[in-house]
């Protein structure tokens, strides 16, 4: 049924909440494919008037945020390996929410496994939501793992 699971994360413990989602959905549907993906925003020089950030040193940021990504990503790949899925790994360069849709579409994934911080109402106006935002963009099932420590009703 599912050939290729897209997995988002952004490095944090309520993130990888899907892994054991993900390892069980693949292990169960004999899934080929995982797919991490990290998406790494570009530093964005933001003039105050007193200090402008130097070329050189926004393509550092830039070189160090995808390095940390990368080493991230390929120890949660080796983790799922020694459980037997078929995981790889790609960062995706821009806002998470506008870049997973697209390169699910474009890598063919028929799932995207995504945590949730379960926010609604103004906090979700405020911080907005990338899950939300994923759900209603992807061409594809999107299951959204409520993070652990959930009060029904918040």
């Amino acid at each position: 049924m599912y050939h290729n699971i897209l997995v988002p994360l952004d490095g944090s413990e309520l993130a990888e909440c899907v892994l054991p989602h993900v390892q069980s959905i693949a292990k169960g549907c004999a899934v080929p494919d995982v797919t991490l993906v990290r998406a790494v925003e570009p530093f964005r020089n933001i003039s105050t008037g007193e200090y402008i950030f130097p070329e050189a040193d926004i393509k550092r940021i830039d070189a160090e945020s995808k390095a940390a990504a990368k080493k991230y990503l390929e120890q949660v790949v080796s983790q799922l390996k020694k459980q037997g899925l078929n995981a790889k790994a790609e960062i995706l360069t821009g806002r998470a929410a506008d870049t997973i849709a697209p390169y699910a579409n474009k890598i063919g994934a028929d799932l995207i496994v995504i945590a949730t911080h379960g926010r609604s109402g103004v906090s979700k106006w405020v911080w907005g939501s990338v899950a939300d935002k994923l759900l209603r963009s992807a061409c594809v099932p999107v299951l959204m793992v409520r993070a652990p420590g959930c009060v029904v009703g918040v």
